[in-house]
C-alpha cells in the first residue's frame, strides 16, 4: 500500500518514475494524484478527421483499417505507414525507424481502436491528392469489447487526458495513475467531518477515484467539486492564520491628530469630501489607528470617476481647450485665477453623459460621479452628478462659486487700444470681437468690456443691459464678462433680430450662478483629469469650476502627523518626479520645513531616484535618515541598503504590478521595532492582485471605477503568417509622418550590450526561442526602412540629460519616431503620437500591453496601436495578444489575464502564475467556492489557532507551505 508522501520508484519502478520526475516534475504518490487530466473526451467530443486541419494539435479516436511498410528510396531507412479512419475522414500515420524495431507494428493491427494525438501535416504524394498525417504520433490502443459493450462505451466512456510532455508516452500518465490508485493507503479525511456534510462534499478517496477514473459526469463533478474546496480551504486556512498573526504584529499607531499638518491641509479646502473619499478616507485613518500593520488595496485613486466628454473644455492659460486634448504636465487654471498643472489623465471609456444647465444660460456635460463644489444657505461642500439628479436639486438652489479673473495670452498679435476696439465693435454691431482679445490679460480684456458697454450698454439697478445685432458680439460680450469674475446672460431681445446681453460686474451686489436643470445627453467617451492644486478645482465650460482630488497623499499626512514618514514608491524615474512635483505643489508652503515662508506645522518632500547627482542623492539620504522629510518619493533606489529612514511609517506603492514581492519587502524591512503601513494603489489590476483581492488577504478601498481605456485606440496584431502585415506596418509610419504626426516602436530590450535586457520586467524565454529585439538591433534596419524619418532613441540607461532632451525633441515634434523600451510606459504624454508599434508583442505582459497602448490617442486624434509577433495562431501567447486586441477596457483585460495566467502561487512569489499551487480552483468561475471557503476557515481559525485539534489539516498545510511560501503574506 502507497500513502500521499511515497516514492513514485516504490509504487510504479524506477523507470516509469525517472520518466514522470523528469517530463513533469512528479515525485510522489501525492504529486501524481493531484496531476490532474487536462480534460475529458468521450468519442462524440474527440476531433473528427473531417474537420483536421494542417497545424493543429489534436487528439483522435479512430480505427485503423490498413497497416503497410515501405523501404525510403532516397535515403536509407524503412516507414511505417498506419491509415486510420473515424467514419468521417482517413488519417495516415507515420512512424520512421528500421524494420521490425517498431511498437505500433505489433499494437495497431487492422480493426484495432485508439486515441492518436499529435501535430496535423500534410504531403502529397507523386501523382496523388493531399493527404493529411500525424508523423510518430502518441498513442492509446483502447480494448476490444463486445459488439454491445463497444457501442455503449462509444457514447459513454469518459477519456481523461492528461498534460504531457515531449517524451512521455500518452498512455504512461493514465496507466500509473491507475496503478497508484489501485495501491492507495490513505489517512483519516483531513476535512472535519461536520464541514464535509454541512457542504455536502465526498470523501477524499472517492474524490481521487472521481477526478482519475470517472464512470460518469456525475461522479466526475462530484469529485472536482470536492478537490476545487480543498485547494480554497486549504488556502484560506493559511490566509486566516495569517491574517490573525499580521494581528499580533506590532507596528506604531498613527492615529489622526488635531492642529497638525494634516488638519491645515483639509482647513485650506473651502468644500466638504464627497460621501465615498470621507468613507475611503476614514477606513485609511481607522486603519492607521490600530497597533498592527495595516495592508490595504486603493483602486482608482486620482481621477478615478469624475469625467467629461472628450469634447468638454478645460480653461488653460492660453484660452479653452478640448478635455480629449489635455495630457499630463499641462497647464490649468483654477476658479481662483492660478496656474495649475494637470497631475494625471485617466481616460475612463464610454459612459452616459448629463448636461448641467446654469441660469446663466451657459451648461457644461459630465458623467454621473462628476464632482462639482457648490454652495447653498447651509454651506459648500462637493456632491456628484448623481446625487443632485437623485433629489438635491429639488430640496434648494445650488450655486457655483465665482471665479477670480485669470491671467490669459493667446500670444496672438492685438495692435489696437482694447478700450477704443470696444467702442468702434459696439458701434458697428454686426462683427464680434477678434479671438486673440478675447484671450488677453485681465488689463485688457477689462478694458475692452468697459469700451463695449460704455458704447452699447443701459443700466438698469446693478444690471447692465448690451443690446446688439449681432449674436456673436452679445456672446462675447457674456464671455469677457464671465472671464472677470461677473455674471452674464445672453438672450434674444425683444426687437427682432436684436440681442441683450444682461450683465452684473464683479463687485456690483453679486447675482450668483446656480444650477437649473440636468438634462441627460447620451453615452460618450469621457476622461477625467487630476490638478496638482491644494484646491483640486479648474474651470470647464461656461466658466464653470469643477473638481477632483486625491486620497493617498491624507494617509501620508497623517503619518506625518503622528511622527512618522512616509515612503511613495513608484515604478519609473518620469513617474517618480510627477509624485514629487504634484506633492510639493499640492502643500505649498506646508512642504517647506525649515525654510523662510514655510507654515508652522510643515514638513519636506525628498525625491530619491537611481540618476541623481552625488550631492543631491546625499541631501535626499540625509533628509529620510533624520526625518527631515516627512514623505520620501523615489523609484527602486529607495530599496537600496544605504536608504535609511528615521521611522518609517507607511510605504504607498503606486502602480505595484511594476514591483515583485521582494522588492516591496525590502522597503518594509527598513522599519525598526515593528512593520510599517502598507497602502497599494493600482488602477489597473493584475493576476496577483485580483486573486489576493478575492482571497481576503488585502483590505479593499474602492474609489469609483477602474479606468476603462479609450476605445478609440484600434488594436491588430501584426502575425508572422501575413508577411504583408509588417510591410504595411512600415508603410503606415511613412503616412503618418508625412501628415506631421508621430510614432512610437517599443521593443522589449536595449540590445547591443553584453548582458542588457532592457527597462522593463524580466522576459520569460522559451529555451528554443530566439533572444527578444533589441532597439539598438532594429534601430540600423529602421535607416532602410524609415529613409528620412527622423528617429530617436530612448532607454533606461541613457543619462537622465539624455533621455531629458530626446524626450523634450520629440514632445516638440523634432522627431518623427521613438525607437523606445518600456521607459515610456508610464508618465509620457505626446497628444500628437498616434501610432504604437510593439516588437515582439508577445514578450509583455498584458498589463505592459495595456499601459503602452494608452501612450497613443491622447489628444483628439484616433490611436492605432500594432502589435507585432511571431507568435504562432491558437499558442498561449497569441491568444494573449487576441485577447489585448479586442478590448481597451482595463479591468476586462485584468482577467483575461488572470484566465492565461491563472492566479499565481497564492502562498508563493510567483507573480504572474506560471507555478500556481492552484489546480482546478479559478477565480473566473469558483468565486463562490472561495467566499465559502474563506468564511469557514475564518471560524475554524478562530477556534484553533495552531490547529491542534485538526492535524490532518495541519500537516495538509505544512506540505503546502515550504519556507520560503511561509512568510510570503506578511511580505507581499
Amino acid at each position: 500500500m502507497a500513502n500521499l508522501d511515497e516514492p513514485l520508484r516504490k509504487v510504479l519502478g524506477d523507470k516509469t518514475a525517472k520518466v514522470l520526475e523528469k517530463g513533469l516534475d512528479l515525485a510522489t504518490v501525492g504529486d501524481l494524484l493531484h496531476h490532474y487530466p487536462r480534460r475529458y473526451a468521450h468519442r462524440g467530443e474527440l476531433t473528427p478527421l473531417s474537420g483536421l486541419a494542417d497545424g493543429e494539435h489534436v487528439t483522435v479516436m479512430a480505427e485503423v483499417v490498413k497497416v503497410q511498410g515501405r523501404t525510403l528510396t532516397r535515403n536509407p531507412g524503412y516507414v511505417l505507414e498506419i491509415t486510420v479512419t473515424d467514419g468521417t475522414g482517413q488519417l495516415k500515420l507515420s512512424f520512421f525507424g528500421r524494420k521490425g524495431s517498431y511498437r505500433p507494428e505489433k499494437e495497431l493491427a487492422p480493426g484495432t481502436r485508439g486515441l492518436f494525438a499529435g501535430k496535423i501535416s500534410t504531403y502529397v504524394p507523386r501523382g496523388g491528392n493531399v493527404q493529411r498525417q500525424l508523423t510518430h504520433p502518441q498513442y492509446k490502443v483502447v480494448e476490444e469489447k463486445s459488439a454491445e459493450q463497444a457501442a455503449q462505451e462509444w457514447a459513454d466512456e469518459i477519456i481523461p487526458i492528461y498534460p504531457s510532455t515531449k517524451g512521455l508516452a500518452i498512455e504512461t500518465i493514465g496507466t500509473s495513475v491507475g496503478m497508484v490508485l489501485d495501491q492507495l493507503d490513505l489517512p483519516a479525511d483531513p476535512m472535519p467531518e461536520a464541514l464535509l456534510r454541512r457542504r455536502h462534499l465526498i470523501g477524499l478517496r472517492e474524490a481521487y477515484e472521481g477526478i482519475h477514473r470517472p464512470k460518469s459526469w456525475e461522479e466526475l463533478g462530484r469529485a472536482r467539486a470536492r478537490l476545487k474546496w480543498d485547494e480554497a480551504f486549504v488556502v484560506q486556512t493559511a490566509l486566516a492564520q495569517r491574517r490573525l498573526a499580521a494581528a499580533a504584529l506590532p507596528a506604531t499607531p498613527r492615529p489622526p491628530s488635531f492642529g497638525g499638518v494634516l488638519a491645515e491641509f483639509d482647513a485650506r479646502l473651502p468644500f466638504e469630501l464627497t460621501k465615498g473619499q470621507r468613507e475611503v478616507g476614514e477606513e485609511i485613518a481607522a486603519d492607521l489607528a490600530l497597533e498592527h500593520p495595516m495592508h490595504r488595496l486603493l483602486q482608482g485613486d486620482v481621477g478615478a470617476g469624475k469625467a467629461q466628454p472628450l469634447d468638454a473644455r478645460v480653461l488653460t492659460p492660453r484660452g479653452f481647450r478640448r478635455m480629449g486634448e489635455i495630457s499630463t504636465g499641462d497647464e490649468v487654471i483654477t476658479p481662483g485665477g492660478e496656474v495649475t498643472v494637470v497631475t494625471g489623465v485617466f481616460p475612463q471609456g464610454e459612459r452616459d453623459v448629463y448636461r448641467l444647465v446654469f441660469s446663466d444660460g451657459t451648461a457644461a456635460e459630465c458623467d454621473d460621479e462628476h464632482l462639482w463644489a457648490v454652495e447653498s444657505d447651509g454651506g459648500r461642500r462637493v456632491v456628484t452628478t448623481r446625487e443632485l439628479r437623485g433629489g438635491l436639486l429639488g430640496e434648494r438652489t445650488w450655486y457655483l462659486p465665482a471665479i477670480e479673473a485669470p491671467e490669459l495670452d493667446s500670444l496672438q498679435d492685438r495692435p489696437d487700444d482694447p478700450y477704443e476696439l470696444g467702442v468702434r465693435l459696439a458701434g458697428a454691431g454686426r462683427e464680434g470681437v477678434p479671438p486673440g482679445c478675447l484671450v488677453a490679460p485681465v488689463k485688457e480684456r477689462r478694458a475692452l468690456l468697459r469700451g463695449l458697454l460704455d458704447a452699447g450698454a443701459t443700466t438698469h439697478g446693478p444690471e447692465i443691459a448690451f443690446v446688439s445685432a449681432s449674436e456673436r458680439l452679445a456672446e462675447d460680450v457674456a464671455w469677457l464678462a464671465r472671464s472677470l469674475g461677473g455674471h452674464a446672460r445672453c438672450r434674444p431681445a425683444a426687437e427682432a433680430g436684436h440681442w441683450t446681453t444682461e450683465v452684473t460686474p464683479r463687485g456690483r451686489e453679486p447675482k450668483r450662478k446656480s444650477v437649473d436643470a440636468i438634462e441627460y445627453v447620451g453615452r460618450e467617451h469621457v476622461q477625467c483629469i487630476s490638478v496638482a492644486h491644494p484646491g483640486r478645482l479648474y474651470v470647464t465650460d461656461g466658466w464653470t469650476p469643477t473638481h477632483n482630488t486625491v486620497v493617498a497623499l491624507r494617509a501620508m499626512l497623517q503619518v506625518v502627523d503622528g511622527g512618522g514618514q512616509a515612503a511613495l514608491l513608484a515604478p519609473t524615474e518620469v513617474l517618480a518626479q510627477q509624485h514629487h512635483r504634484s506633492i510639493t505643489a499640492m502643500l505649498g508652503d506646508l512642504a517647506q520645513a525649515g525654510q523662510i515662508g514655510g507654515a508652522e506645522h510643515a514638513t519636506r518632500v525628498a525625491l530619491l531616484t537611481g540618476s541623481q547627482g552625488a550631492k543631491t542623492r546625499k541631501a535626499a539620504l540625509l533628509d529620510a535618515a533624520s526625518g527631515g522629510a516627512g514623505i520620501v518619493v523615489g523609484t527602486h533606489a529607495l530599496l537600496q541598503e544605504s536608504v535609511q529612514f528615521a521611522d518609517l511609517g507607511l510605504v504607498v506603492v503606486d502602480e505595484q504590478h511594476r514591483f515583485g514581492v521582494e522588492q516591496r519587502d525590502a522597503l518594509r524591512e527598513k522599519t525598526g521595532g515593528g512593520r510599517p503601513h502598507v497602502l497599494v494603489m493600482t488602477a489597473t489590476p493584475i493576476p496577483r492582485t485580483v486573486a489576493m483581492t478575492v482571497f481576503g488577504d488585502l483590505e479593499t478601498s474602492v474609489l469609483g471605477q477602474l479606468p476603462a481605456g479609450r476605445s478609440e485606440i484600434r488594436t491588430h496584431v501584426v502575425p508572422p503568417e501575413r508577411p504583408a502585415f509588417l510591410a504595411r506596418t512600415w508603410e503606415r509610419i511613412r503616412e503618418e509622418a508625412a501628415e506631421g504626426r508621430q510614432v512610437y516602436i517599443v521593443c522589449p530590450r536595449i540590445g547591443g550590450q553584453e548582458g542588457d535586457e532592457g527597462d522593463g520586467e524580466p522576459v520569460e524565454q522559451e529555451p528554443d526561442r530566439r533572444s527578444p529585439l533589441g532597439i539598438m538591433e532594429l534601430l540600423p534596419r529602421l535607416e532602410e526602412l524609415l529613409a528620412g524619418l527622423r528617429v530617436g532613441v530612448l532607454h533606461g540607461k541613457l543619462h537622465p540629460d539624455e533621455k531629458d532632451a530626446v524626450m523634450r525633441r520629440f514632445t516638440d515634434g523634432d522627431l518623427d519616431v521613438l525607437l523606445a523600451t518600456t521607459v515610456i510606459e508610464v508618465g509620457v504624454d505626446v497628444p500628437n503620437a498616434t501610432v504604437m508599434v510593439i516588437m515582439d508583442a508577445d514578450r509583455f505582459g498584458v498589463s505592459q500591453l495595456h499601459q503602452l497602448r494608452g501612450r497613443v490617442g491622447r489628444g483628439s486624434l484616433h490611436g492605432l496601436c500594432l502589435l507585432v509577433t511571431d507568435a504562432e495562431p491558437g499558442s498561449k501567447a497569441r491568444e494573449r495578444l487576441d485577447a489585448v486586441a479586442s478590448t481597451t477596457d482595463g479591468f476586462r483585460l485584468s482577467r483575461l489575464d488572470l484566465e492565461q495566467r491563472r492566479e499565481g502561487d497564492v502562498l508563493g512569489a510567483a507573480q504572474a502564475g506560471r507555478a500556481s499551487s492552484l489546480r482546478l480552483l479559478t477565480l473566473q468561475k469558483d468565486e463562490d467556492v472561495i467566499r465559502d471557503a474563506r468564511e469557514e476557515a475564518t471560524a475554524l481559525v478562530e477556534a484553533d489557532p495552531g490547529l491542534e485539534a485538526h492535524p490532518g489539516l495541519a500537516a495538509v498545510l505544512d506540505a503546502l507551505l515550504d519556507e520560503d511560501r511561509a512568510g510570503f503574506l506578511e511580505k507581499g
